[in-house]
């Protein structure tokens, strides 16, 4: 594998209490693979890793590693590792957050938690040594945050337009159900398709599932079904950009109508197909069909 085939690389790094763990775990719903409090001796052995075959669709094309001075004497081994990428040529971001002295003390005395650096419980001493010792890497840093303003959402949403793409980061799973089986407990939006003429009544069509030709030709034929999609096709365009501006990184939009294996199935998939189409995100699956098919209801 080539330099640059290698997975996206970010280290994230900065002073105690600015905001590190909140900017990764924004990261994780990215799609990053994150990996928290990294010896930088691991460094070249993490990128030989990374840089060997995977089966398709198994890859990793995000990293994130978080490595500060919680590590230690191991700590001091950074300048080491990023000289190892550079001779390998390998491209790496440094995210560098940061916070005023009194914000750091305050966020310290609200945790009561302790300083890595501080002696006799002085935080200030501690934050002082620390901005000292990461001065050099503060000069080498890709981007720098300031959290000292910054509400968690706010942070959140400049680490999103840092290193997300603003069109997959949400997630969007669609899963078609019946009510006889009960709602999907995870659902955010639930949509009853129960008004539309019901396949199971047509003799011809009751064997068949929502994924067979012959039923959803039929379900799509009604001029119900047809506006139906359409209108919260539009409906879900104007949702989910404002979903995404609020952080959300998943949304569940449950479809149901009486046993899930008809309407629901293929509203779900037609709903897939134009999510997709807008270049979203999209898991479409089908909670019910298999209750169906295992009765031995099928020809």
């Amino acid at each position: 594998m080539t330099a640059s085939n290698y997975p996206r690389l970010v280290i994230v790094t900065g002073l105690s209490g600015a905001g590190k763990t909140q900017a990764v775990r924004c990261l994780e719903d990215l799609g990053f693979f994150c990996v928290d409090n990294l010896p930088p001796s691991l460094i070249p052995g993490l990128v030989d890793l990374l840089g060997q075959p995977a089966k398709e669709g198994e890859g990793i094309n995000k990293v994130a590693l978080v490595m500060d001075i919680r590590g230690g004497q191991f700590f001091d081994g950074l300048e080491e590792a990023l000289a190892y990428l550079d001779g390998r040529g390998i491209p790496y971001e440094i995210l560098f957050l940061e916070a005023a002295d009194e914000i750091l003390v305050r966020r310290y005395k609200e945790t009561r938690r302790r300083h890595p650096l501080s002696s006799g419980g002085q935080i200030l001493e501690g934050i002082i040594a620390e901005r000292r010792r990461l001065e050099e890497l503060r000069g080498r840093a890709s981007k720098i945050i300031d959290t000292s303003e910054l509400t968690p959402r706010q942070l959140k949403e400049q680490v999103s337009e840092l290193f997300g793409d603003s069109r997959r980061q949400l997630v969007i799973n669609i899963i078609s159900f019946g009510y006889k089986y009960g709602i999907p407990l995870d659902a955010d939006l639930v949509m009853d398709v129960r008004f539309l003429p019901n396949p199971f009544y047509i003799p011809a069509l009751r064997p068949f599932t929502g994924h067979d030709r012959c039923v959803a030709e039929f379900v799509m034929s009604t001029p119900e079904a047809r506006q139906f999609i359409e209108q919260f096709a539009a409906l879900l365009r104007f949702l989910i950009p404002h979903y995404q501006q609020e952080g959300k990184s998943h949304l569940v939009i449950a479809i149901g109508c009486t046993g899930g294996q008809h309407r629901s199935v293929t509203l779900a998939n037609r709903l897939g197909e134009i999510l997709r189409g807008d270049n979203y995100d999209v898991v479409v699956k089908h909670r019910d069909v298999v209750r169906y098919l295992s009765s031995g209801s099928r020809r």
